[in-house]
């Protein structure tokens, strides 16, 4: 019998609703807790793992290093060392999706202060969103309207971990008070949500308050997606989208996403579909 091991550091409602759903395929399915695990890099790997491991960690380094130990002990892994590498940094995931043509809002990057507000001023004209190379939920991400503010949070930056001392600057696109959100099963789109920022917020980020309403996905949606994730090296993902007064651009690709608010506001069995894939590369 195949056997799937779900890797996570936190339980949250799509990981138990992974595993429910797998437990409904002719599969075993284990839940593992990374955090509760010693990875022996000098033994062979336990037979306790299964034939195909689906990573959930949600820290960007617990899922990179144990996805990296899988894969390098000879496990599949959804999705991929590579692909979460990428998908964990925006300033790599830009690259790619650049280098596949496919757009992007305009991006600068800079590596001290001084010269993101040089591009602040010179490439933004004074309207800007900086945000950290790596991070969810939209955290530590800026607003940055005028110089004064921009100012403010570049120093605030310069006193942060090295991490925020890179500025990963991009354009402030008009757009409806919304993005999209196109969720990407292998070479499928199988749902897609608009997310509506909150009144007191200008993100669109669910965890902060946006609210989720079925998007009818068009075939340039469906394209521009599918094409977005197959730029990160493939898998499961959701791929993020505004609606610029030029197009649809993507800003983003979440390597272990979530989908709690989607399946309501849908009717699609996300879970399902996932470890049905999960279970057609195992056995493939």
């Amino acid at each position: 019998m195949t056997k799937i091991t779900i890797l996570y550091d936190v339980i949250r409602w799509e990981e138990k609703a992974l595993y429910n759903a797998g437990k409904k395929l002719d599969v075993e399915v284990e839940l593992v807790d990374v955090k509760e695990e010693l990875f022996d890099m000098s033994k062979p790997l336990d037979s306790k793992y299964g034939d195909i491991i689906l990573q959930r960690a949600v820290s960007y380094y617990r899922n990179l290093h144990t996805t990296a130990f899988f894969e390098f002990k000879g496990k599949r892994v959804i999705n991929s060392f590579y692909t979460a590498n990428v998908t964990g940094n925006k300033m790599l995931t830009t690259l790619l999706l650049q280098k596949s043509n496919i757009p992007t809002p305009k991006t600068v990057v800079t590596l001290t202060s001084d010269m993101a507000m040089k591009a602040f001023k010179e490439k933004f004209n004074g309207k800007a969103v900086l945000k950290p190379v790596s991070g969810s939920w939209g955290r530590l991400i800026a607003l940055l309207n005028d110089e004064p503010s921009a100012l403010a949070v570049f120093e605030d930056r310069d006193y942060m971990y090295p991490m925020y001392q890179i500025y990963y600057l991009q354009e402030y696109v008009k757009r409806p008070p919304r993005d999209l959100r196109l969720f990407v099963v292998g070479d499928e789109v199988i749902a897609g949500i608009y997310r509506y920022q909150p009144e007191t917020d200008w993100r669109t980020n669910t965890a902060r308050g946006g609210k989720a309403i079925k998007c009818d996905i068009t075939s340039e949606m469906e394209e521009i997606a599918i094409k977005a994730a197959k730029a990160v090296g493939g898998g499961v993902f959701g791929v993020d989208m505004m609606e610029s007064p030029n197009g649809l651009i993507v800003h983003e690709v979440n390597n272990t996403t979530e989908f709690k608010n989607t399946v309501p506001a849908t009717g699609v069995d996300i879970p399902k579909i996932i470890m049905e894939y999960v279970v057609k590369e195992a056995r493939s």
